[in-house]
């Protein structure tokens, strides 16, 4: 079976649709074409703003008219991850596979995050017997590295009075709220310095790891590979002279790194140390990630002589940085049972041109002084190594309204249909509804979707049936605000 074959029919075949448009983080050029032709074929008002968002409208059902304008909001962009390094998303559709109630790719990100939302959105605009107020739908730019379309949201673009965020992960619960976040980058400047002549070389490769997102999975306890590598490089300091001619980690701030790797020199006499150190370290990690991590593999074999090598001192001063570095949750919710309150990502160590090394992180919280704390912690270990810090300029959390008029709405279709109350929460990733708010303060706002498991992973999958009852709370929630005035 196909996904375009799927129930309900009318949005897996617009996610079909939308699954064979590459549409990397900002570079969303063909996806926003697809939107903007497919408006076109089914005579929808569409119109796109300068940093590349597409809103639709449609007017009310007759009768319906002085009902809540209600916005359909996802975005268009997603995550590329794949097992295949040589994977190009910038021109290659992404292949779906059927897996009994699962949907998934093969091997790389499914992007249902945010597809799914999408490709629901675009169905309410051309489902023919739906009762609705006055319609907008919103899709976004660059969500997932920067929220740029949400910050620079084009004046008037949207006047709804509700926004329905199709961008959740989890059947039957209705989110309320959301983190607030910051990136915060290190940059160390470092000299090449000469390969020494009388050392072995070896790659230390970690790859295959979970990984996952670093909001929803961040509490899951998943290696974090550039955590990793520090560790067993740092252990080596500590009794060996270290050369280091490369080190990676990680691609994207908000993705748990899954692989990372460098390339170091020991001293030639030193290597049955070394090789027996990494044996025990390997069984070590085994012992502690056995149970999680069932797929990762922990490698290093002897290479050629480098170029150059990273001078001694940024070397030794990254690698206890990275070591050093906070990865995980900080600090749990006294309000929300459950909800991670703030935590940290050490997401990327690349090296970049002009003889410097990158390292990316990404704080979240609920509370934004607690942001700002892990954040300045995060900053003081890289000083501390030498470092240059930048903060980015971070985003704001969505903090709960309890009292929300279309959380009600929204809860009492899904109770109606399937007769389960659904909960009630925050979530720990952050969504673009804290800058709608910041920019439209009147805005009543909630998110649901269906079912995704792995996302920011090549293991993301889709539950099948979780789409129709996301579909069908969508519609009926849609209908019941229609009856509503104004």
């Amino acid at each position: 079976m196909e996904v375009k074959d799927l129930k309900p029919t009318e949005v897996f075949t617009i996610f079909d649709e939308i699954t064979k448009v590459p549409r990397p983080s900002k570079k969303e050029e063909k996806i926003r074409q697809y939107l903007l032709d497919f408006a076109k074929k089914h005579g929808i008002e569409a119109k796109t703003d300068e940093v590349g968002n597409v809103v639709y409208t449609k007017p009310a059902t007759p009768g319906h008219e002085d009902a809540p304008t209600v916005i359909l909001q996802g975005h268009m962009d997603m995550v590329c991850e794949s097992n295949d390094k040589s994977f190009d998303f910038e021109n290659t559709p992404i292949t779906t596979i059927v897996d009994g109630d699962w949907v998934k790719a093969n091997g790389t990100t499914l992007g249902a995050d945010n597809g799914i939302g999408m490709a629901a959105a675009m169905a309410i605009f051309i489902e023919p017997d739906l009762v609705h107020g006055p319609l907008e739908a919103l899709m976004t730019v660059d969500e997932e590295t920067g929220m740029t379309g949400a910050f620079g949201l084009g004046k008037d673009m949207i006047k709804g009075d509700i926004l329905l965020n199709l961008d959740s992960e989890d059947d039957a619960e209705i989110f309320v709220g959301c983190a607030g976040g910051v990136d915060t980058v290190a940059t160390f400047n470092y000299h090449r310095s000469t390969a020494p002549k009388d050392f072995k070389y070896f790659k230390i490769d970690i790859r295959n790891g979970l990984g996952g997102h670093s909001g929803g999975d961040i509490h899951l306890g998943h290696m974090n590979a550039n955590k990793t590598l520090a560790r067993f490089l740092f252990e080596l300091t500590k009794s060996h002279e270290v050369s280091v001619s490369e080190i990676d980690g990680g691609n994207l701030r908000n993705a748990i790194p899954r692989a990372a790797h460098a390339i170091i020199g020991v001293h030639t006499s030193k290597k049955e140390e070394v090789n027996a150190a990494f044996n025990r370290f390997v069984a070590d990690i085994e012992g502690e990630y056995g149970d999680i991590e069932k797929t990762v593999e922990l490698t290093m074999e002897s290479v050629d002589a480098p170029d150059f090598c990273i001078d001694s001192t940024t070397s030794l001063n990254l690698i206890r940085a990275l070591y050093a570095c906070p990865h995980g949750v900080a600090s749990m919710s006294r309000e929300l049972e459950g909800l991670v309150e703030t935590s940290t990502n050490l997401a990327s160590v690349k090296m970049v041109a002009d003889s410097k090394i990158l390292v990316t992180t990404s704080q979240r919280s609920m509370v934004n002084s607690s942001k700002w704390d892990i954040a300045n912690q995060v900053e003081a270990v890289f000083l501390l190594a030498g470092a240059e810090v930048q903060h980015g300029e971070g985003y704001p959390g969505w903090k709960p309204n309890m009292n929300s008029p279309v959380m009600q709405v929204a809860r009492d279709a899904y109770k109606e249909l399937y007769g389960v109350t659904p909960a009630i929460k925050a979530i720990h990733a952050g969504l673009e509804c804290g800058l709608f708010l910041e920019k439209y303060p009147h805005l009543d706002m909630v998110s649901f979707g269906p079912t995704l498991q792995g996302v920011h992973s090549p293991s993301e999958r889709m539950f099948i049936p979780a789409v129709e009852r996301f579909w069908e709370q969508l519609k009926l929630t849609i209908t019941k605000i229609a009856d509503l005035k104004k």
